[in-house]
């Protein structure tokens, strides 16, 4: 009875090192640093050679020769995650693939980085709402013009070029409309108001 005791026993003691080893070798994800200001350019190149990668990104609004102009940027500047299997996949074309400066390593270990903490950025990353360029409230500093140098209260954006702001002129508040490349965001905001503002925002 002991013998087959001993042999069960050892049957087990093998499944789970057989299950550790499996789970040892299974993909992970892991974090890539990327050469400044080529996160695309990297995720381009390891997609182009098979590499499964996740760069979480957000919309973000500037303003660019006058306009207002939407793009997706990296909600982490300089990283992206990729996928990797020990057992098929050629680590070593990613230390030469352009735009990637690295794999991120503790020690000599490259650092994995949990599924679970993956699934909730591209959760919060789905819902993240748009970064605008100026929000209402927001203190801008006129450039150029009649009212140059003068601060004033953003309020609305006033079509693709132009905005409507709120202008302090001998007591009195006054709208005013300015093209968007005369104006800019001051250092300062108006006491009790900051880009937390919670009036109306633009889309």
């Amino acid at each position: 009875m002991s013998e087959v005791n001993a042999a069960t026993s050892g049957d087990v003691t093998r499944q789970w090192d057989r299950m550790s080893e499996v789970k040892q070798h299974a993909a992970c994800w892991y974090l890539i640093q990327c050469k400044p200001k080529q996160d695309e350019r990297a995720e381009v190149n390891l997609r182009n050679q098979g590499f499964t990668c996740y760069r979480p990104s957000h919309q973000v609004e500037l303003i660019r020769r006058g306009r207002r102009v939407q793009l997706q940027e990296s909600l982490f500047p300089g990283y992206l995650f990729i996928r990797l299997d020990r057992r098929i996949d050629n680590w070593s074309a990613i230390r030469s693939t352009r735009g990637v400066a690295r794999l991120v390593c503790f020690g000599q270990e490259p650092a994995r980085v949990g599924a679970s903490i993956i699934y909730s950025i591209k959760t919060l990353a789905d819902v993240q709402p748009l970064t605008q360029a100026l929000c209402s409230g927001d203190r801008v500093r006129i450039t150029e013009g009649p009212f140059s140098d003068l601060e004033a209260i953003f309020m609305r954006p006033d079509g693709e070029e132009r905005a409507v702001l709120l202008l302090n002129l001998l007591h009195r508040e006054q709208q005013l409309k300015v093209p968007l490349r005369s104006i800019k965001l001051s250092s300062e905001h108006p006491q009790g108001i900051s880009r937390a503002f919670t009036g109306p925002k633009y889309a």
